[in-house]
């Protein structure tokens, strides 16, 4: 795999750049969180497809606030003390998608090792309204690595998501700058453990690039994550939120991402979703429905 080297770092390239994220049309979502005093993490992480999706109807829930425990050198969630979980916020969750008519719902929060069991059993309930308001719906879990404890891992996987997500985020030599409270390994392990206790559970994970990543790492971590028996993988570029996050290395242009496409196929991944843009969460609906078009229950059997 050899992608020609990335732009100039200083300077956004053409390809990098999207609309505004305060766009008129994402405003009514935006209404509609507010009213049911939900979190996205489309905001918290200022996502830059965050009014594509918006206007289309379609957000990512942020589980348990919108405080992180952890700091990580590329993310823009606020790192603070968070409040206790809310038991009435996987209601209300299930219902704002029933309202918006969901057919794929994508749950996650932030790291919250101050709870006994990271936050799984919220994960859990979450699933458990959905399936009750929004029986149709394919659910889509982007877990946190509950500090690598196996028991709410099970929780997480005996409530029978349709996808269960774990970004890996970036290659192990740049772990320690960008991601010093995780682990790659541990990482690692939990992806491959989801797999061994639910075979038939379609795992999915992501990569950003532009960090400080040669090529060759990324190769190696595409293989370590296929060992792993991830199925699904998304790269995408990595875009500085703030001055106060980490500098972006490089810029990878559209036909490197097919590059790093073609070898993470050769490499056996069933689906694979590369692109400046893409990002854990993007298109999901899309990106399962092509991966299992046949099943409307996805993995939940």
């Amino acid at each position: 795999m050899n992608p020609t080297p990335g732009v100039d770092p200083g300077r956004l390239p053409p390809w990098a750049r999207k609309g505004d994220v305060l766009s008129r049309a994402a405003r009514p979502l935006r209404r509609l969180l507010r009213a049911g005093r939900l979190h996205s993490v489309c905001e918290e992480a200022r996502c830059p497809n965050l009014a594509e999706c918006f206007s289309r109807g379609t957000a990512t829930f942020l589980l348990l606030g919108e405080a992180c425990t952890r700091r990580c050198a590329y993310c823009a969630v606020t790192t603070a003390r968070p409040d206790a979980p809310d038991p009435s916020e996987p209601a209300r969750v299930a219902a704002t998608a029933a309202r918006l008519e969901l057919d794929h719902v994508v749950l996650t929060a932030a790291a919250r090792d101050d709870l006994a069991d990271g936050g799984a059993g919220h994960f859990a309930a979450a699933v458990q309204e959905l399936r009750e308001q929004r029986p149709q719906a394919r659910v889509e879990l982007l877990i946190p690595d509950f500090q690598g404890h196996a028991g709410p891992l099970e929780t997480v996987v005996r409530a029978r998501p349709d996808v269960l997500n774990h970004n890996i985020e970036t290659v192990p030599r740049l772990f320690p700058r960008l991601r010093p409270q995780g682990s790659y390994q541990r990482s690692l392990s939990l992806l491959a453990r989801a797999k061994a206790l639910r075979p038939a559970q379609v795992t999915k994970s992501g990569l950003m690039v532009g960090l400080g990543e040669s090529d060759v790492e990324v190769d190696q971590t595409l293989r370590d994550l296929r060992r792993a028996g991830v199925d699904v993988l998304t790269i995408g570029q990595y875009l500085r939120p703030s001055r106060r996050h980490a500098p972006v290395e490089r810029y990878v242009s559209p036909r490197d991402f097919e590059v790093f496409a073609a070898r993470a196929r050769a490499l056996g991944f069933p689906g694979v979703f590369s692109g400046v843009f893409v990002r854990s969460s993007y298109h999901a609906g899309d990106v399962l429905a092509r991966l299992v078009p046949a099943q409307s229950g996805g993995g939940r059997p």
